[in-house]
């Protein structure tokens, strides 16, 4: 029992083992890398190529890369967009921004070794791939601090973790569709809430500045991210912590100033972006769509056998048996929990394609895993009854099967990336038999 500490560090790594194993089988051999990239994920990696091989933000290498170089009817996408009479790139730049480390490597390397260094041969997809395991990685370590400052032990945090990685569809989003926004987000929210604590545990004008990195990559990322700040309660503990760490920058306004300085500095990374683009630092990319607060979508979201969160990884629905340990434990903490997962939810279902578009579950839950891992490793710590203990970790067993034979039917096109309904989801329920 001496090493239970350390056990959740040495399932990290297993983890991380497989899911490298994983992407290498699917992913790395054959011309199975040129699927790394689909969809918005395209639009999301463009801006790297863009910026340091075309010198071109308004794409025009597109018809070049995607209709001709690469030509794939099956994967064709086009992720541009019109403003200003010109065409810029539809998505974010959050994501290439956390991609460009493992992108230079490459290109440098490509570049030397005299290879295709187009920006979409296989070493760069398969960077991709890589990059999106990193911050898995990045993202199960500070998961498992949260855990742990939660006194969750070893054993329960080893179980929680494995769990959260091949329970949940942040397992395809890692190794299935690693060009996706969420595993980069799952990793500096994971960061983001660790950190603040830590803040709110002991306020610290460097954890200030820490906390403005984390949250203006976030916010590039994804926008709508930026709505983790209402996280705060929950991670100060109590309304005393909470006080005293809004309180202390208005005391300690230089290093407040500087966390604001640098997180508005990494989010106007878009803005320089659409200016070079369009000559205008403001561009609405998504037009015709948008979060409208009057019509949110919360049992769709959730419950539908469209999209449903519940129907398609039911793990998360199990974790929130864990808001009674919460309870228990931290009345204060059970209530802001509540107010922030019930909040989120809300924004997140008021988008005007609620399903977002082709994904598997309700992908835009990914990165706010943290909201349901908590708890359930609270409930696998917390529940001693013995059959109660071995039957709750049973059904978390049953749960992770069921997720991964359901992301093997949606890779495998039998559930299908957007059009399903309760007679289509029965017909094929835990079907593996009519797969090609």
């Amino acid at each position: 029992m001496a090493a239970a500490p350390h056990l959740s560090r040495i399932t990290i790594v297993g983890i991380m083992l497989v899911m490298t194993s994983v992407s290498s089988n699917l992913n790395w051999g054959g011309d199975n890398w040129r699927h790394i990239l689909g969809s918005d994920a395209k639009g999301y990696y463009a801006y790297l190529p863009a910026t340091f091989i075309y010198h071109d933000l308004n794409i025009g290498f597109f018809d070049a890369i995607e209709k001709e170089k690469y030509n794939d009817p099956h994967l064709f996408y086009d992720y541009r967009a019109t403003a200003h009479g010109k065409q810029l790139i539809k998505y974010f730049a959050g994501t290439a921004v956390a991609q460009l480390p493992f992108f230079l490597v490459v290109h440098a390397a490509t570049t030397i070794t005299g290879g295709d260094a187009d920006g979409y041969s296989k070493p760069y997809l398969i960077a991709v791939n890589l990059a999106a395991l990193f911050y898995l990685f990045v993202g199960l370590f500070f998961l498992d601090l949260l855990l742990a400052r939660r006194g969750v032990g070893g054993w329960a945090r080893a179980i929680t973790l494995i769990a959260t990685v091949f329970g949940t569809n942040l397992f395809f989003y890692a190794v299935g569709e690693p060009g996706m926004s969420h595993v980069y987000s799952f990793a500096f929210i994971c960061a983001f809430l660790h950190t603040s604590e830590r803040y709110f545990e002991k306020p610290d004008g460097r954890l200030i500045v820490v906390l403005g990195a984390l949250l203006g990559m976030i916010v590039l990322i994804r926008p709508v991210n930026g709505m983790i700040l209402l996280a705060w309660p929950f991670v100060a503990g109590d309304a005393g912590a909470l006080k005293r760490g809004l309180l202390y920058p208005i005391a300690h306004w230089g290093r407040t100033l500087m966390a604001i300085a640098i997180c508005a500095a990494i989010v106007a990374v878009q803005g320089m972006l659409y200016y070079i683009a369009t000559d205008h630092f403001f561009v609405y990319s998504y037009p015709g769509e948008g979060i409208d607060l009057r019509t949110p979508h919360l049992v769709d979201i959730l419950f539908s056998y469209k999209k449903g969160l519940f129907v398609y990884t039911p793990l998360y629905l199990l974790a929130l048996v864990g808001g009674y340990h919460l309870w228990r434990s931290n009345r204060y903490g059970f209530v802001v929990w509540a107010v922030c997962l019930l909040v989120i939810t809300y924004v997140l279902s008021s988008w005007s394609q609620w399903y977002y578009g082709g994904s598997f579950s309700s992908r835009v839950f990914v990165e706010y895993l943290p909201f349901f891992m908590i708890p359930l490793g609270m409930a696998v710590q917390g529940i001693t009854t013995r059959p109660w203990r071995q039957l709750f970790r049973f059904a978390i067993v049953v749960l992770i099967l069921l997720c991964q034979v359901q992301t093997y039917q949606y890779r495998y096109y039998q559930i299908h990336w957007s059009d399903m309904d309760r007679e289509k989801y029965w017909e094929v329920f835990l079907r593996v038999d009519q797969l090609v």
